[in-house]
């Protein structure tokens, strides 16, 4: 059989190790297995999501309101701007994909960091478009300024804070890097961890009122599976000048949001104070890997998520990666960026105390 010749250029997606398959091949007690690969809120959901979903539960035959008029309204109260700027999507990478099929072909370029989120390459890849990447593996504008003057791009992706570095540009920046912009390329802001960025410093806030008031080609990225802590759920949406939200509106499918979703999303969104709570505990463990990254004199990427990358020195990321995984501890490799390091999620306390006596064990036993 014959396939798109494009599909023979893309990548699989390789998402965090499962629980289940360390438990199959390790034989690790589910109960002592610390998963710190994909970036979920460790402290789990807010407990008034959890009573919301047993109610709805109860209405799992029935299609979910197709209009998602109630989260709709409850975003747009969240960032103050009208519930057509926006488009609700199975994750913040489902608007990415739909960004990418609207706008890109064969003739196409995308133009993004070195190393940043891989479905952007992915989706592109999928259209056949060409893919355009700075030198530098971290957001460098002027490297984006260079290359888009030089060979331009019908779509620019910037990841604010970027996964999987955990670096962030300042907003002031980002703002004036938008005004260098042709209005017929479109510049995608993925703020998937913006919840953190803003608590950790304001100078990296985008606001996205202000973004869709002064720019016709932006469209802002959120998600509910990072601060909100509802990764099982799928829900992201999009934030842009009703133009492009038209436009996305032509393919995305009926009822792509579930009915659990939504009312969990619109739940979510009540408890602010839930999300402030898991963001401050974050912050604190996180200082934790720092000074433990410094203890063994391993460099770290100062970040603005809630994930810390950590480079190993003479170890070898692979055979860390691998060591902790037999040991319950899962994390990301980065070798498949081209970096000796591995991506923690910072976990709860306990979690995170754990992880660092196991490290330390290899380190100390050579065991690599």
């Amino acid at each position: 059989m014959t396939f798109n010749k494009v599909l023979e250029n893309v990548n699989t997606y390789e998402a965090g190790k499962p629980i289940e398959l360390v438990v199959r091949e390790y034989g690790v007690n589910p109960k002592n297995i610390i998963k710190l690969a994909s970036n979920e809120n460790p402290y789990g959901t807010s407990p008034k999501v959890v009573k919301k979903l047993k109610k709805v539960a109860k209405s799992a035959f029935v299609y979910p309101d197709d209009s998602m008029y109630e989260l709709k309204e409850a975003l747009a109260g969240k960032f103050q701007c009208e519930e057509s700027n926006i488009i609700i999507g199975a994750g913040s990478d489902q608007v990415i994909e739909f960004c990418v099929h609207a706008k890109c072909d064969k003739n196409s370029k995308i133009l993004m960091a070195k190393t940043t989120f891989a479905m952007y390459e992915i989706y592109g890849k999928q259209t056949g478009a060409t893919i355009l990447k700075t030198p530098s593996d971290e957001h460098n504008l002027d490297e984006f300024r260079e290359i888009y003057k030089s060979q331009g791009a019908d779509i620019i992706f910037l990841c604010l804070p970027n996964n999987p570095l955990g670096e962030c540009l300042d907003a002031k920046d980002v703002y004036k890097f938008l005004d260098e912009i042709d209005k017929n390329t479109l510049v995608i802001l993925d703020g998937a961890y913006q919840e953190f960025a803003t608590y950790k410093d304001k100078k990296k806030a985008i606001i996205p009122k202000d973004v869709i008031k002064k720019y016709s080609n932006v469209i802002y990225l959120g998600t509910f599976s990072k601060a909100y802590a509802l990764g099982g759920m799928r829900v992201g949406y999009g934030i842009a000048q009703q133009d492009i939200i038209t436009n996305l509106y032509k393919l995305r499918p009926p009822f792509n949001i579930t009915t659990p979703t939504l009312a969990s999303a619109i739940e979510a969104l009540k408890d602010e104070k839930f999300v402030k709570k898991c963001i401050k505990k974050n912050f604190k463990q996180m200082k934790r890997y720092e000074q433990f990254a410094k203890l063994k004199k391993f460099k770290y990427i100062p970040s603005y998520t809630n994930f810390i990358t950590m480079c190993l020195g003479d170890f070898i990321s692979k055979d860390i990666a691998q060591k902790l995984l037999e040991k319950g501890v899962i994390v990301r490799d980065m070798t498949g960026y081209g970096f000796n390091a591995i991506r923690i999620t910072i976990g709860t306390q306990e979690q995170n105390t754990r992880v660092f006596e196991i490290l330390d064990e290899i380190v100390k036993a050579n065991e690599y």
